[in-house]
C-alpha cells in the first residue's frame, strides 16, 4: 500500500534533532584527513618532478610550497597524518575486541583530538 504521508515526513536521522557523537565525528574525520593526504602527496610529487625538471620549474614549485600557503597547507598536512594515523591505530584496537564500550571509544575519540594536537606541535616545532 502507498504511503501518502512519505513526502512530508523528515528524514531519518534529521539534522535538526541528530546530535554528533564523538566516535561519529572522529570517524568522518578520519576520512576527511584520508583524502587530505592524498592532496598533501600529490603536491609533494609536483615538487619532485619539479627538481627533476630544472630549475625554472623547481623554482616555482619550491615558491609555492615554501610560501605563507604552502606552509600552511603542509601544516594541515602534518596534522592530517597524525590524525589518520591515530584513528588507524584505534581501529586496530577496536579489531581486536577492545574499547568496544560507548564510554571507552568517546575516550579513544577524544584522545585523538588531544594526541593528534600535540603530536602535531611537536613535529612542527622539534623535527
Amino acid at each position: 500500500m502507498a504511503d501518502v504521508n512519505r513526502g512530508n515526513r523528515p528524514l531519518s536521522p534529521h539534522l535538526e534533532i541528530y546530535r554528533p557523537q564523538w566516535t561519529s565525528i572522529s570517524s568522518i574525520l578520519v576520512r576527511i584527513t584520508g583524502n587530505a593526504i592524498i592532496l598533501a602527496a600529490l603536491l609533494i610529487v609536483w615538487w619532485f618532478v619539479a627538481a627533476a625538471t630544472g630549475p625554472a620549474a623547481f623554482a616555482i614549485a619550491n615558491g609555492f610550497i615554501t610560501s605563507w600557503f604552502g606552509d600552511l597547507i603542509m601544516f594541515f598536512s602534518v596534522l592530517g597524518l597524525w590524525y589518520h594515523m591515530l584513528g588507524g591505530l584505534r581501529h586496530l584496537v577496536w579489531d581486536s575486541g577492545r574499547m568496544l564500550d560507548v564510554d571507552k571509544s568517546e575516550l579513544a575519540a577524544q584522545m585523538m583530538m588531544v594526541l593528534t594536537v600535540l603530536l602535531t606541535i611537536f613535529t612542527v616545532v622539534v623535527l
